[in-house]
């Protein structure tokens, strides 16, 4: 695949040299930070190169409310949710942050800086996309600004989570030199295959963008009293570009975005700047949570940036309660910004959370979780006189059993009254259901189940969802795995970076098409990895469905997909799940 390149803006008059003169102007305004007198912050506006002024934070260490002499690296977090702002008459400072431990950072001897991006926050501009080339540079120029700080050693590291997990993916794109270190999480290394996950966009991409008024919150920098510049830099954001349209705007991987004019994937898709991020230049930390939709590529950016990675237990952007994440982070950043040999780098690159129903074990390896592992094959079986309605007949088993057609109305009122449902619930009841006998003993997943299903649909389009869980012999459910896959992306080819062995769905314009009604398809793709033990006496079930409650956009895509799935079991449909041991059942 052609990497496209991306004409940027050009520095303005004032360049890097004159931005440095003209911020420096407005640092000049300290104050500790609520009744903490080791730390002191400034803020202040920053222009960069075309001139745009962003909303920076710098937070340093400090003795008795008074900055400390010396020089400290820093580490930077880029946000568009503001940096600083209230709520219900309380500061909310990004400083503060449970997941981040940026106030630790500063009691550790780091000086921290946070920004709002442009056309968010208290910053002025508007935003030309999501995670673009423009705010990869104005990235860069923060970095560059602050490692020539009198205060800093020059060294620079980068942090977050979520969006701000890429923005530090981002930024690290653009290679600042000062830039030595990053610790991301909960992002991706290919913003098709997770913002469109087997063409299919979901709860993450679909959400409307927040009123001017939320922005109006944010605390104005000290200089701007009166909250008058505040309110010139937010009346800049009307002009932001729209985020859900944008998404929807692009179906395939190569989509000319009508709201960029470019190949706007390709921009935004860290992989395409693989080069940069694996720079010697560059150390890398990456860490998620298995309960958590990104955890996916958050692995596959460990494969291809020879990253050093952990995977906890928990939700998005959750801190793990089995290990200190933020401890973690600070052993990183010493080893890197602060050359102590802590021995972090000779570790087992690896850790994750091996979890079993209440509780689980960390476990460090050489590899990446699931590689080197087989898969085995369990069959998505039926009886041969089953009815339709016989759902409780469907079983998995180890044999293929009889190819059977057995249909299902697709269920597209699934919603629920959880608007961000991190996780999938079960969705009993809304297709098809198969269920093992009870496990003869405990059996341990490690790894990305892949399901592969037959199946028809009643018009050109339809979409799959395959969800893999455990059922406890009272019937209590554990959803472990998940994935998702539109008929018409069902081509399967090679994908352009480490995809481990993975099926990959390019999305690609010239490999995406139409299914014929009534005639059946092969489908094949990934579930969400998983490091999950299951007890002895607990059956395995698989529920495939045509809609999923995550789906925001349903009501305005359900009359254009199909009305029915007709999947057909036995050979042709089957879950290949990566178990560490040989799986018996009862």
């Amino acid at each position: 695949m052609a990497v496209l390149r991306y004409a940027l803006p050009c520095a303005a008059a004032i360049g890097l040299a004159g931005l440095t003169t003209l911020a420096g102007a407005q640092t000049d305004v300290i104050a500790t930070v609520r009744d903490d007198p080791s730390v002191v912050r400034s803020s202040f506006y920053l222009p960069v190169r075309d001139g745009t002024r962003l909303a920076v934070n710098v937070y340093r260490p400090a003795d008795g409310g008074k900055a400390r002499a010396g020089r400290f690296p820093v580490v930077f977090a880029f946000t568009p949710y503001r940096a600083r702002y209230r709520k219900d008459g309380e500061l909310v400072d990004l400083i503060d942050s449970t997941t981040f431990g940026l106030r630790d950072l500063v009691h550790a001897g780091y000086v921290v800086a946070t920004a709002d991006v442009r056309g968010k926050g208290a910053s002025f501009g508007a935003r030309r996309g999501f995670l673009d080339q423009t705010e990869a540079h104005d990235g860069y120029d923060i970095v560059q600004w602050l490692a020539a700080r009198p205060y800093t050693t020059g060294k620079v590291g980068l942090t977050g989570c979520s969006y701000l997990g890429g923005s530090a993916m981002l930024v690290a794109g653009a290679l600042p030199p000062a830039l030595k270190a990053v610790f991301a999480a909960a992002t991706d290394i290919d913003k098709y295959a997770f913002v469109r996950n087997g063409g299919i966009t979901a709860q993450f991409n679909t959400r409307p963008d927040e009123p001017l008024d939320v922005d109006l919150a944010s605390v104005p920098v000290d200089a701007d009293r009166d909250g008058a510049l505040l309110r010139e830099a937010v009346a800049d954001h009307v002009r932001n570009t729209p985020m859900a349209p944008l998404w929807a705007g692009m179906p395939y991987r190569d989509s000319v975005s009508p709201l960029t004019g470019n190949r706007y994937w390709e921009e935004v898709g860290p992989y395409t700047h693989l080069k940069a991020l694996q720079s010697p230049q560059l150390a890398w930390y990456l860490w998620g949570n298995w309960n958590d939709e990104p955890t996916e590529q958050i692995i596959q950016a460990a494969a291809n940036l020879d990253a050093k990675l952990i995977v906890g237990p928990g939700s998005h952007c959750e801190p793990p309660k089995v290990f200190d994440i933020v401890g973690e982070q600070k052993r990183f950043f010493d080893r890197y910004l602060k050359d102590v040999d802590n021995g972090i780098d000779r570790e087992p690159r690896y850790s994750w959370w091996q979890e079993r129903q209440g509780g689980g074990t960390l476990v460090h390896r050489a590899r990446l979780p699931g590689t080197g592992i087989g898969r085995t094959a369990i069959y998505l079986t039926a009886a041969a006189n089953d009815t339709p309605a016989a759902v409780d007949s469907c079983s998995l088993s180890l044999r293929a059993g009889t190819a059977a057609p057995r249909p299902f109305r697709v269920d597209y009122d699934v919603a629920t009254k959880d608007y961000f449902q991190f996780w999938p619930s079960p969705l009993d009841g809304k297709g098809l259901t198969f269920t093992s006998r009870p496990l003869a003993a405990d059996a341990a997943i490690e790894g990305f189940p892949i399901l592969t299903v037959r199946a028809a649909i009643d018009r050109p389009d339809g979409n799959v969802f395959g969800y893999l869980e455990s059922v406890d012999p009272t019937g209590k459910v554990t959803m472990l795995a998940f994935g998702r896959l539109a008929m018409s992306h069902r081509k399967t080819g090679v994908a352009p970076y480490n995809h481990l062995d993975l099926p990959y769905h390019s999305g690609l314009r010239a490999d995406v098409a139409p299914a014929t009604p009534g005639r059946a398809e092969t489908l094949t793709f990934a579930l969400s990895p998983r490091a999950y033990t299951i007890p002895a006496g607990h059956r395995l079930r698989v529920t495939i469905t045509g809609a999923d409650p995550r789906q925001r956009n349903l009501p305005a895509i359900r009359d254009a997909l199909a009305r029915t799935v007709t999947l057909t079991t036995g050979a042709a449909s089957h879950i290949d799940i990566p178990f560490t041991a040989p799986v018996r059942f009862r």
